[in-house]
């Protein structure tokens, strides 16, 4: 594990976290108001400047690319995203910022790919969108040496399983993955922090967890083992890097999860950030610490796409 410690001013990280925790509350909402409130709040965050995007079809699926404007050393690198938002929500647009800051600080080209959504569209959907996604790209001539897959929140998620699922089967894994703020555990909910960090955390709880697995699995059908990647054989995954808020309630099962995978042999690089939150990369420009992850996701994929 490796702690870094905030720097911002303590005046204004409780500043922000005031603001998430009266603006972010998903309890009680339907699908479409829970995806209107959050692509309004993203949209009214700073942006970069300049980013230059090309939409797509990958997979059968609507994609973006970002960065592919940008010269870069090896021009097959490749990021594939996927996106958070509890299964629900999300899209190219809420993590158009997101994407470009990883893409300027990686020097990699990032896809981002629209999976489809719950409820309308109940596991494994989303799984099978992200697999078909990763082998779009191989099909198309894209080295898996090439490319890294990252993901945030349930995003995280989606790409633990998609690791997974290609090594069960036998393909070709990428070079590496990073996680922000991964749930790795939609079955058990028996983290520690889920208690300890419940007043720290202005946008997680153990019910808006809950809620991500029932808004994605069909309540009729057994619990897939899939959901909980920290409870399934790691060995033989690619080097990763999680990154995770030290005030979030997924800082236990993040833990659990880096653990167990360093014990598989898995090469793990474990990030807890002093009095961050859940995803706390998208307020980079904003939140400084925001941006200095992801200089660090930017080293780690260059570190693995040479």
């Amino acid at each position: 594990m490796i702690k870094v410690k905030a720097f911002s001013q303590p005046e204004t990280l409780a500043m922000v976290k005031r603001h998430l925790k009266e603006n972010f509350h998903y309890e009680g909402k339907t699908a479409n108001q829970i995806r209107s409130e959050e692509a309004a709040a993203i949209s009214a965050l700073p942006k970069l400047t300049g980013t230059v995007t090309r939409t797509d079809r990958v997979g059968g699926l609507q994609a973006e690319w970002v960065g592919e404007d940008r010269e870069r050393p090896n021009e097959q690198a490749t990021i594939l995203y996927f996106h958070g938002g509890a299964f629900i929500a999300g899209s190219c647009d809420t993590h158009r910022d997101l994407a470009a800051r990883i893409a300027g600080a990686s020097g990699a080209k990032v896809l981002t790919v629209e999976y489809r959504l719950a409820p309308e569209h109940k596991y494994p959907a989303a799984n099978e969108d992200c697999l078909s996604a990763y082998r779009a790209l191989i099909d198309s001539g894209i080295s898996p040496d090439d490319m890294v897959i990252g993901g945030d929140s349930v995003g995280g998620t989606l790409a633990l399983m998609t690791l997974i699922a290609l090594r069960d089967s036998g393909e070709p894994l990428p070079a590496g993955a990073f996680l922000l703020s991964p749930h790795t555990d939609f079955l058990y909910f028996d983290s520690g922090t889920y208690v300890s960090c419940a007043q720290s955390d202005p946008l997680g709880s153990l019910r808006n967890s809950q809620m991500c697995a029932e808004h994605y699995l069909d309540g009729s059908q057994p619990k897939p083992a899939a959901l909980s990647p920290l409870h399934q054989n790691l060995q033989g995954l690619p080097p990763l890097l999680i990154q995770v808020g030290e005030a979030e309630v997924l800082l236990g099962e993040c833990a659990a999860f880096a653990e167990k995978a360093g014990a598989s042999g898995v090469n793990v690089r474990f990030e807890v950030w002093e009095q961050m939150w859940c995803v706390f990369q998208q307020l980079a420009a904003i939140v400084p610490e925001g941006a200095a992850a992801i200089d660090h996701i930017g080293a780690f994929i260059k570190s693995r796409l040479h």
